[in-house]
């Protein structure tokens, strides 16, 4: 203590104590202090064009096709999409073949839009009067069973499809 709070405190044992006891308590309550750090953003899309999934964060994340070793099948993966065109109609392909595949073997996979089986030429799947008002589409991904079976190993792969807004 300096002499100024020694002259200023006619107990200074109740000084030390005292000021001991707050520099304790303040230990105490950073040792209790709980953080949470988290990202935060938001896509507000055009109200004239979107294909969007339901669950924001289905695009985000790598999917998981999850195997049953009783049947030996791959769940499919399903999500609900929202469209809308205010324009026309919406029309679906894909980039490329999709495909999973372990550097050795590969699954292909069939990729399916509103009912409508995609492939690498665009087609309609989703008509001008359902694009205009809005529709909650389901996407299915189902992986093709290999004449041979499933082969051991971890498989990765991508699905890419173009969405075309059509303007008539």
């Amino acid at each position: 203590m300096n002499r100024w709070a020694a002259r200023r405190c006619r107990h200074p044992l109740l000084a030390l104590t005292i000021l001991g006891t707050f520099t304790l308590m303040s230990f105490i309550a950073v040792a209790a202090r709980e953080e949470a750090v988290f990202r935060v953003w938001v896509m507000v899309p055009t109200s004239d064009f979107y294909v969007l999934p339901v669950n924001p964060g289905f695009l985000e994340r790598e999917q998981v096709m999850h195997w049953n070793p009783v049947s030996e099948t791959l769940a499919p993966l399903r999500e609900h999409f929202d469209v809308k065109n205010v324009l026309s109609a919406v029309d679906a392909y894909l980039a490329y073949e999709p495909v999973l595949s372990n550097g050795a073997d590969t699954i292909a996979l069939k990729v399916i839009f509103n009912q409508q089986e995609l492939g690498l030429i665009p087609q309609r799947v989703v008509e001008e009067t359902e694009a205009k008002q809005g529709k909650r589409v389901l996407l299915e991904i189902s992986a093709q069973r290999p004449d041979d079976g499933y082969s051991p190993g971890q498989y990765f792969g991508n699905v890419q499809i173009i969405f075309d807004a059509l303007r008539l």
